[in-house]
This record gives C-alpha cells, structure tokens and sequence, in this order.
C-alpha cells in the first residue's frame, strides 16, 4: 500500500496536491490543485467522494523512451568482465549468440515491463538487437508482448544493429520490412567508418520508403574524434528526410572543442534532431580506466543542446546487462541521478517534462499532462518539493492507471533463476 488510500468509486476528487506547472518564465511552479477522476479521464467537475493529499506532490506517468528489454538482466549469468564498452560488447555478443531463444527473450522482457509498471512507466521505446537470424526471434516475441502488455503499458521497438550492417538491397531490407510491420522505428549504431555517409543515405532512404522514425545510437564513445551527430544531421537535411529523428548518447560531444559543439548543436537544432541522455549507463561505462578515477560524467552537453531549443530527454538505457549493472527501470531513479549527474537543479529550464511530456512526443506516444480529458495516469508522492521527491527513493510513492490505484508488488529475482543457470 502507499501512503494515501484513494475512494475506489469511478468519480473521485483528490483535493490539496502539489503540481509544477510551467510558468509564464518557462520555469516550473509548484501550485495547489484539486484533482478529479471520473470513469478513468481527468475531469473538472468535483465529487462528493474526496480525500485529503495533504500537499503530496504528482507528476504524470513517466515515459521511458530509451530502454533495451531484450538485453535486461542477463548480468547474473553473463556479467561484464572489466565494466568497458568493450567488455559490454563482448559479453553481450556472447550470451546473444548462446541463450536468447524466445522463451529467455520473454521472459526477461516481461520482467523489467513488471518493475516498470510498478515504478509508474506507462510507455517505452525499446531497442532490439536486430543482426540476422536474431531479429526472426525478439521481433516476433515483442509483437506477443506489446499486446499482452496493451492496457498496462504502450509499446515500441527500434532495430539494433552495426551502421556497417545497413545496406539497401541485403538482410537489412528484410529487418526494416519485419520492424515496419510491427511499427517499429528504424534504428542502428553510428561510428567513424569509411563509408558512414553513404550507409546513411541509404539508411534514411528505407526509413523515408517505410515512414518509419529514426533512432540511433550515436557517438557513445569518450574518442573526440567520433563526430557522427554532425555528419548524421548533414545527411539527414540533405536527403529531406520527413519523420521523427532521435539521437542517442552523444556522448563524444562533450569533449570536443567549443566551437565545434556549438557548429554540431546548430546542426542537430536545424535538422529537427531530438536528443536522448541515458546518465546512468554513460557514467557507469565512459571513462572507465582499471586503478584511475574517471575524469568526466560521460554525458552529452544538456544544458546548450536545450537552450538552443534541441528536444532533450532522459530515459532508463540498459537495467541489469553488461552495459549497466544495476537499475530497476525506474524513472524517479533516472530523474533522481540525472539531476544529480547534469546538474539539472540550479536552472531556469523546466527539465521536469524530459521524463514525461517530451519523450511521449518524441516518440509519437499518447499524451496526458493532467488536463481535463486525459487518461487518468499519475504518480503521487508523500513528498512536497523537489529536495523531498529526489532525497528518497520513495518506495511509498501510489501508482494511478486510468483513474485506479494499482498494486504496487515488484517482481522477485527467483522468478529468472532458471534462465540464469549454466547451459
């Protein structure tokens, strides 16, 4: 149970909560409301059924746009053996290759969908490791659970493979024709490779066939000499590319040159380029050298891509994998450490909306901000203000899906010791 019992009618008022609004200065605001419920919308009309939130602070249901379910929780039986890029890499090619049949895929995709609803998640993009035959299993596997998952959470995948893997008449026509068909986005990993521009025309050109969104990875990489973001907005303006565009990481971006940040950013700004951080992989991976303390926090520049008017959001990235050893795909966390790692306290930009509002238009996912006709998905915390909301992991905190209070019981571990056990 959480900390305040809600009326179990259809039409209820929530009176006296905390809510940060947007100002007319672009910072947010913390103002009183009452919130009412009728048949699982926000409504405007009170009800005679109400209870005290004694000034408890709520925030919409978050939207983790930058996920990979499929790689989740594979640390216990494949674990990164140095915590490198590299060693992810390695670790994660080998348990692909061995142990991801559809029952193990499932499974474990289902799991971190678990804690997510728990935590108040109620939409997520995921990556998927697309390199042939791997796509014929996860694709197919997240089709079944995208709709067994359809009243808790809404769903989306992208395809994950090497830019070098991209060509416009082999096996990754066939991948884009399987993610199309599943409405699916069009995705890949970009790096300095010979033939980068034309792999990307060629890239676009599919997306563009299909009307399918873009999002890459790009640049997750401490070398200053990885521009890719630069070159892949050139490309993406030059072929009028017409959907949505995410870019992911950037990470080499912030420890490049000035001007050459700011030539990049204008870039990314005029191609439409939206932008997703993922602090807690990046500080976790970047700058990572045996016996010497990192030197940076390993994330893009936030704060100039933002002021430049660049869609910046924050999402969760790897949970329990060779990428990331730890997470619970839990937003408040990612909101918490974000703030924390990119010092997004001390400003006047209301960054509160890069956990919600942005990424749920970035990815084309239903909106609800609140307002009078919006589902009726929220989360509410005991906490009052910001120091009190990100000092605890507030374990208390009461999950609202379409006007009901769900059950707050996370998954045991136990349930994925048999995949964890030797082959």
């Amino acid at each position: 149970m959480g900390f305040l019992a809600l009326p179990s009618t259809a039409h209820y008022t929530i009176r006296n909560l905390s809510q940060a609004l947007p100002g007319a200065d672009g910072t947010n605001h913390f103002v009183r409301r009452d919130l009412t419920v009728r048949d699982g919308l926000i409504c405007t009309q009170p009800s005679a059924r109400w209870v005290d939130g004694r000034g408890a602070l709520v925030l919409p249901a978050f939207v983790d746009m930058h996920t990979h379910l499929d790689k989740g929780h594979i640390w216990p039986r494949t674990p990164n053996p140095d915590g490198t890029f590299a060693g992810a890499l390695g670790a994660v090619h080998d348990d692909r290759n061995r142990r991801w049949s559809c029952r193990d895929v499932r499974q474990r995709m289902e799991f971190s969908l678990a804690c997510a609803y728990v935590h108040g998640t109620r939409a997520i993009r995921t990556h998927l490791d697309s390199a042939s035959p791997q796509h014929l299993i996860s694709w197919p596997v997240f089709r079944e659970v995208r709709q067994d998952w359809s009243d808790r959470i809404e769903l989306q995948a992208v395809t994950l493979l090497s830019i070098e893997e991209v060509d416009d008449d082999g096996t990754f026509v066939e991948i884009a024709d399987l993610a199309s068909a599943c409405s699916g986005a069009l995705g890949c990993v970009t790096y300095p490779c010979g033939d980068l521009e034309s792999r990307l025309q060629a890239f676009f050109a599919i997306a563009e066939q299909r009307a399918m969104d873009v999002d890459l990875h790009v640049d997750e990489t401490h070398d200053t000499a990885s521009n890719t973001l630069r070159i892949v907005a050139e490309v993406m303006l030059d072929s009028g590319f017409s959907g949505r565009v995410t870019a992911g990481h950037c990470c080499a971006l912030a420890r490049q040159p000035e001007d050459v940040v700011e030539s990049t950013i204008d870039l990314v700004a005029e191609a439409g380029i939206s932008v997703v951080s993922l602090p807690m992989c990046n500080l976790y991976l970047q700058d990572r050298c045996a016996g010497r303390t990192p030197r940076w926090r390993g994330v893009t520049p936030v704060h100039e891509l933002d002021s430049r008017g660049v869609e910046v959001c924050f999402a969760s990235d790897n949970t329990r994998d060779p990428f990331y050893a730890y997470g619970d795909m839990d937003m408040l966390e990612v909101m918490r450490e974000a703030t924390r790692i990119c010092h997004l306290d001390h400003t006047e930009r209301p960054w509160l909306k890069a956990f919600s509002q942005r990424p749920a238009q970035v990815c084309g996912f239903r909106r609800s901000m609140l307002r009078p006709g919006d589902s009726a998905d929220f989360i509410i915390f005991s906490a009052r203000n910001w120091t009190e909301l990100l000092a605890r992991p507030q374990s208390d905190r009461v999950v609202v899906r379409s006007g009901k209070a769900i059950q707050r019981v996370l998954p045991e571990y136990s349930q994925l010791d048999e995949l964890m056990s030797e082959l």
